[in-house]
């Protein structure tokens, strides 16, 4: 091989192309190297990730995922097999791996969604980390961003308007809860956060009432009408 270590990315996570005949030890140092590199393009990235090119033992693929979550934050959450035959089952074995780390009631994603990227989830769901604008997050059940909400947001994508939005930083271009929408640049509730950012950011959720998109600091009362 020309490289002892190729990477290649699939629908699921990332393949790993090996060198069948360099000895593990260097070929671990390879890796190491390969993945230093590329630290900044897979930060935070959950993934699943397979090998190829070699045999490798249980041993060496735990030393192998070692390396990798030293020199970088990628989650792993699963090895898979690369066999194009099992393919179908790949992104069922990913999805039940999530579910299991994040419960039944929804899903985590560890990360900043950077302008253009569009996150789409199934259930409910937990983002450790900011939605910058250009971002756009959907969800068919509740949005909680432990982070600054500056993109746009959709929850109860299929209709539910009893769900909600929350965010320690509340700033969105745009929030969608059900079939309802608000905008930062309309006039009433979302247009008056930008004045109230005189004072420090705090904790904030966005539900419907009377058909329209109130925003309020989270008390305890909150949640008592959904």
């Amino acid at each position: 091989m020309s490289q002892p270590v190729i990477m290649k990315s699939n629908k699921y996570g990332l393949n790993l192309i090996l060198d069948p005949s360099l000895p593990f030890s260097e070929l671990l140092g390879c890796i190491a190297d390969k993945f230093s590199e590329s630290e900044k393009f897979f930060k935070n990235a959950r993934m699943a990730v397979s090998f190829d090119g070699r045999e490798l033992s249980r041993e060496e693929e735990y030393q192998i995922l070692d390396t990798i979550s030293q020199k970088t934050s990628i989650h792993v959450v699963c090895i898979i097999d690369n066999d194009e035959i099992r393919e179908q089952y790949t992104k069922q074995r990913v999805e039940r791996k999530l579910e299991e780390e994040a419960g039944n009631t929804g899903k985590f994603y560890k990360g900043t969604l950077r302008s253009g990227q569009v996150l789409e989830c199934e259930t409910s769901i937990i983002i450790i980390g900011d939605v910058n604008p250009g971002a756009k997050i959907i969800s068919t059940g509740n949005i909680v961003i432990l982070g600054a909400l500056k993109g746009t947001a959709y929850a109860g994508a299929s209709g539910n308007e009893n769900c909600f939005v929350v965010a320690l930083d509340m700033n969105p271009v745009q929030i969608k809860i059900g079939g309802i929408i608000g905008r930062s640049a309309d006039k009433g509730i979302l247009a008056s956060i930008r004045e109230r950012r005189k004072t420090a950011a705090e904790p904030r959720a966005a539900t419907v009432s009377d058909g329209h998109i109130l925003i309020e600091p989270i008390t305890k009362n909150t949640f008592n009408n959904i």
